[in-house]
């Protein structure tokens, strides 16, 4: 079924299209590279999957319950909207949450891939074009699988939330080569990571638990790119061009902490938009989960060099500022991690399951012969 037939709202022209800037860069430089970044890059091809294989697709979902979440963390919970609703009702609310959830993944998911490639065409370095190309296929695999799991298990698509397509074009229409890294793969994915580690982790159901350990496992690479690559040129910039840039986090953060929080799912049930905030704003599960949203940004802005007063008194504001001192480094070996125990524990229980097939057609034989 063609996918504008699936949308909860008509998403308008079906084409976006950004007016790119900026130049292409060349190099001819063909032997010379970053070791670490080399090192990473190499890893990226080793690291590539079939996101048609390496996912049990056969795993039933059901619609209206597809993450298993609880009835607390709704946002209309304890509220007359709530108790007038019928079992039916609260399953349709959670389909339509679930699928404006992954909708808001799989368009992230394209943009990161037209900024990965954007980043293979303007940023000078080869060594940096290497690892971006081997982005750009794993970002084509990360829609691929978000847009099969919402046409086949959720039968529903959101068109990509106004606020986000805004830092997505912001990101796209900047001449300066580094801000597809700083918009996409700081601002956006480190958003994105939080949000996929919070499913994952509190998730039931098992689909969803793969799709997002697998893709977070790709995106752990990314992100050491995207701060390898800033860190390093973050050094040489003027403390004016600095303070741009961190302007365009602060503009991006305050963006996302108060928009994305799926007020349109409330439109579409009949709430009118101010009454729709206001209740998202009351939400305590939306004021941990607006949290835990930056518990990735927060550190890897740091680490990169991006410090300035204004921006550390806007982590402040945003009762997030405690967050520059997390690990990152153990928060993406902890994402691989659970991606591999994932595999391995998926892999034996198959082997458990062919051992005991074996098992009993070797037992029906015996009682058979004798």
């Amino acid at each position: 079924m063609p996918t504008y037939d699936l949308y909860a709202k008509d998403p308008g022209d079906p084409n976006w299209q950004v007016p790119a800037t900026g130049a292409a860069r060349f190099s001819w430089e063909y032997d010379d590279g970053r070791d670490r970044l080399l090192a990473l890059y190499q890893k990226g091809k080793d690291k590539q999957w079939d996101g048609q294989k390496r996912i049990d697709w056969d795993l039933e979902v059901d619609p209206y319950d597809a993450l298993g979440t609880p009835e607390e963390s709704m946002t209309l919970y304890g509220t007359p909207y709530w108790d007038k609703m019928t079992e039916r009702e609260k399953g349709e609310l959670r389909r339509h949450y679930a699928s404006w959830q992954f909708s808001q993944f799989l368009h992230g998911e394209q943009g990161a891939m037209i900024c990965a490639a954007r980043i293979v065409e303007s940023v000078p370095d080869l060594d940096a074009k290497f690892y971006s190309a081997t982005q750009t296929m794993d970002e084509a695999r990360h829609a691929e699988i978000y847009g099969r799991f919402l046409h086949e298990k959720i039968g529903m698509l959101y068109p990509i939330n106004d606020d986000l397509q805004s830092l997505l074009g912001d990101t796209l229409r900047d001449s300066r080569w580094d801000m597809p890294y700083l918009g996409m793969q700081v601002l956006i994915e480190g958003l994105a990571l939080a949000a996929f580690g919070m499913i994952r982790d509190t998730t039931t159901k098992p689909l969803p638990k793969q799709i997002l350990a697998y893709v977070m496992q790709d995106e752990a690479r990314h992100v050491a790119f995207g701060r390898m690559a800033l860190r390093d040129y973050y050094k040489e910039l003027t403390d004016a061009e600095l303070r741009e840039r961190e302007e365009f986090v602060i503009e991006g953060c305050y963006l996302m902490r108060d928009r994305l929080r799926g007020v349109e799912v409330l439109e579409n049930f009949g709430i009118p938009k101010a009454e729709a905030e206001e209740l998202s704003e009351r939400s305590e599960f939306l004021q941990l989960f607006r949290r835990l949203l930056f518990s990735r940004i927060v550190p890897c802005v740091k680490d990169i060099g991006l410090w300035g007063k204004r921006l550390q008194q806007a982590y402040v504001d945003m009762g997030v500022f405690e967050m520059g001192d997390s690990n990152l480094d153990l928060l993406m070996a902890q994402d691989e991690e659970i991606a591999e125990q994932l595999d391995a524990e998926r892999f034996a229980a198959e082997e458990r399951e062919r051992v005991a097939e074996v098992t009993d057609a070797i037992e029906q034989g015996q009682r058979l012969g004798g």
